[in-house]
């Protein structure tokens, strides 16, 4: 609210840039956030940093040729440096509770989603990094290495050993039972 007490003009009714841009990508940057951490509120915290942060620069980000992509490579930055700044920490967390949403909605049934976003979330998060932006954002290997600073060979190399996982951990569930 301005001085007056009164919402300055454009930004109620959504004209301004920052806040249409907002409006329209929040929930995927959310839903982006949310396969990359695992977690809802850390989730929530990254989009609004992230959002902070496009803000803070705004005429560098409307400027890029795909704004979303510039703020998607803000959102997975922001995940790795605060990653690198945890793992620095001797504090031990809790497996994270993934709630499954319905993004994986390729899968039969909701047990076998719900296994799938649980072996999804033992991943190291680089790897899951890369298969979220891979088959949820449906990037390719070469926009993923943009995205996360890292080169296309690293990303192909953590796609393969992410699948490589899943595809173990999923077998010794099925021998399991």
């Amino acid at each position: 609210m301005g001085p007056s007490g009164r919402v300055p003009l454009g930004i109620a009714d959504g004209s301004d840039p920052f806040t249409e841009f907002t409006l329209e990508h929040r929930a995927s940057l959310v839903r982006l956030a949310y396969v990359i951490t695992g977690d809802a509120y850390l989730a929530e915290d990254l989009v609004q940093g992230t959002l902070i942060k496009a803000y803070r620069f705004w005429d560098r980000v409307s400027a890029a040729d795909s704004p979303r992509a510039y703020v998607r490579q803000i959102l997975v930055r922001e995940h790795l440096s605060w990653r690198r700044r945890m793992s620095s920490r001797e504090v031990v967390h809790p497996e994270p509770t993934i709630l499954v949403p319905p993004l994986v909605t390729q899968l039969p049934d909701h047990s076998a989603r719900e296994e799938a976003w649980h072996l999804l979330a033992t991943l190291p998060p680089k790897q899951r990094t890369v298969l979220a932006l891979r088959y949820f954002d449906d990037l390719s290997d070469e926009d993923i290495a943009t995205t996360m600073g890292v080169s296309a060979v690293t990303v192909r190399t953590n796609a393969s050993r992410g699948l490589a996982t899943l595809r173990a951990r999923l077998q010794q569930t099925k021998d399991y039972i």
